[in-house]
């Protein structure tokens, strides 16, 4: 059964740079368009709060498959420009993660005492200030756990770039080495998952650091996961 372990695990690892560049850029993408829709919805203009929450009921309620096949297959038809397949698939991964961060965001914001914002008032900050010097990097604990969970999510949902072609992990154990390696399926799928569980691990190793950090700039201690999860799971 293992004969051809190391073959299996050459192959699989060819696919592991597409599934770190869609995920990497899926993230800094959905991070963007998080902060945008979490605040746009806290915005006082009515009309700012309207288009951030209709983006984010549009693509958080909305299959991610059928986003994927309309970027890739239709949207080209409308305007004669077709996305390169990793492109498409980053966009969709950041798209519909971030309408999910919003909501992150806007929670962990307004989870912020309201003491604080009027002790900025009380400093004379901007609006703007108030918001970046203040509300924000408090607001930051909180959001790093649900974003954590967030992005291994975004991880996961990399493996459906493998229906638009991409070569990335998944597509290179079903496409490549299921066909021809039908007798040792389940250890192409058993090698498949651990690479991806790997991937998960360091995103958690890296986010438990950047908590611990932004628990340091506010002098606070980290949030305890299932505080900071019960808050994320009650803004999404």
């Amino acid at each position: 059964m293992f004969e051809n372990f190391s073959h299996f695990l050459q192959v699989l690892g060819q696919g592991v740079p597409a599934t770190l560049i869609a995920t990497l850029g899926g993230i800094a993408l959905c991070i963007v368009l998080s902060l945008i829709a979490g605040l746009g919805m806290l915005s006082r203009r009515r009309w700012v709060r309207v288009v951030a929450r209709s983006y984010v009921e549009v693509w958080r309620g909305t299959s991610e498959v059928v986003q994927l096949f309309w970027i890739f297959f239709a949207l080209p038809l409308l305007v004669g420009f077709e996305l390169l397949p990793m492109w498409a698939g980053i966009l969709v991964l950041g798209l519909n993660h971030g309408a999910y961060g919003g909501e992150i965001v806007r929670g962990a914001v307004q989870a912020v005492p309201r003491e604080q914002h009027e002790c900025a008032v009380a400093l004379s900050f901007t609006r703007s200030q108030r918001m970046w010097r203040v509300i924000l990097p408090q607001a930051a604990v909180e959001m790093i756990p649900p974003f954590n969970n967030l992005f291994i999510q975004l991880l996961k949902s990399s493996a459906l770039l493998s229906l638009i072609f991409v070569h990335d992990i998944t597509y290179q154990g079903r496409d490549v080495l299921e066909p021809n390696f039908t007798g040792q399926t389940a250890l192409i799928y058993s090698l498949m998952l651990a690479l991806y569980l790997v991937l998960a691990v360091l995103i958690t190793a890296v986010m438990r650091a950047l908590e611990r950090r932004a628990a340091a700039g506010v002098g606070r201690q980290p949030v305890g996961p299932g505080k900071a999860l019960g808050r994320g799971a009650g803004a999404m």
